[in-house]
């Protein structure tokens, strides 16, 4: 479930709802201002690539620097490209 900010932003910056799709289900979860952060860290990338498989994981492999946040109450509020390290 998208607000409909993050609907916009995934339109803007070119974000595929499957990238999503696997930063919610495989990446690290942070904390940041009473919301959930999700990312990817090369220990979450293994794991996607051994469910995905090696042709899968290497299409969208490139576009997973990204990072997803999301509220308490369920729905992604914004999707974003990581350009810098994470702070928490």
């Amino acid at each position: 479930m998208y607000t409909e900010h993050a609907l916009k932003r995934s339109q803007q910056r070119s974000i595929a709802p499957v990238v999503v799709d696997i930063l919610l289900e495989f990446g690290k979860c942070g904390r940041h201002k009473g919301a959930a952060v999700y990312y990817m860290t090369p220990g979450t990338r293994k794991q996607a690539k051994y469910y995905l498989g090696q042709a899968e994981y290497k299409k969208i492999e490139n576009r997973l620097n990204t990072f997803a946040v999301v509220s308490d109450d369920g729905p992604v509020i914004t999707l974003c490209h990581r350009t810098k390290r994470l702070k928490f």
